[in-house]
């Protein structure tokens, strides 16, 4: 694709980092007090790199997501991001008096793309996400996995180098999910992008990282790592893909126990 999404491609090596983490900590202050959610975090995103962030429930993955995404700024510690990142959240948060195309034009808007440029490059994206010909479907026309591809597009459409992602297949049905990995580990192949996804599903975030990071039980903190070797494309059911999950599994059990949460 001659547009945006290829200049992605052609900026990543330009860059060291895509997002850079460090010694970030986060508080808030409640009728109870301070609470310390995020302790001391430091990581890098390389650029075009593939980073899952696992973690139980209430670690502060999605906290984290925000700061990086400018949502919130943290206690202590600095982030550095190459450019505005894109943020794909769990609902497709789509406007339903929209058509699909209109939703990701409308992100096209706020970017300063040029009206006769915007349903071309709308069009462009639904193809991308393999929605050729939807541009004129309403959200309610839409399944749910056809939604969180229209909300992928509009995320692309914001030109960024990094994708942010907190949860966005959790509501879907096993299979769609399925087929959105496979879609998604093809978008992030074609175009270049750097992505930081945000998971609690174990074999998920092995089945989709190039590298996957462990966030501990509250307050969160990075417990562990690990490189994914595995070939892509993988499936969720396959061999090597189950073996490391397992591995990995074993060990956010004992962050989960240590820290006295069920």
């Amino acid at each position: 694709m001659a547009t945006a999404l290829a200049k992605a491609a052609e900026g990543a090596e330009s860059v060291e980092h895509a997002a850079r983490i460090q010694h970030v900590s986060k508080s808030f202050t409640g009728p109870a007090g301070s609470q310390l959610v995020l302790d001391d975090i430091t990581l890098d995103v390389a650029p075009g790199e593939f980073v899952t962030l696992l973690g139980a429930s209430g670690c502060g993955k999605s906290t984290l997501l925000n700061l990086v995404a400018g949502l919130d700024e943290p206690s202590a510690g600095t982030i550095a991001t190459d450019g505005r990142p894109s943020l794909m959240f769990q609902e497709h948060a789509l406007f339903p008096w929209l058509t699909a195309g209109k939703n990701i034009e409308l992100a096209l808007k706020l970017g300063g793309v040029p009206k006769p440029e915007r349903r071309p490059r709308a069009e462009e994206l639904l193809e991308l996400v393999r929605l050729k010909g939807s541009y004129g479907k309403r959200v309610h026309e839409l399944s749910g996995g056809m939604r969180q591809r229209v909300a992928l597009a509009r995320a692309l459409a914001q030109d960024s180098r990094l994708l942010l992602m907190d949860e966005p297949f959790a509501a879907l049905d096993a299979i769609t999910r399925d087929v959105l990995h496979d879609e998604l580990t093809r978008i992030w192949a074609e175009t270049g992008l750097s992505v930081l996804f945000v998971t609690h599903n174990v074999r998920e975030a092995v089945r989709l990282a190039q590298r996957v990071v462990l966030l501990s039980s509250r307050p969160g903190r990075v417990a562990r790592e690990w490189t994914v070797d595995i070939p892509q494309p993988r499936r969720i059911e396959d061999a090597p893909v189950a073996e490391l999950s397992l591995e990995i599994t074993e060990v956010l059990r004992g962050e989960i126990s240590r820290h006295g949460q069920q």
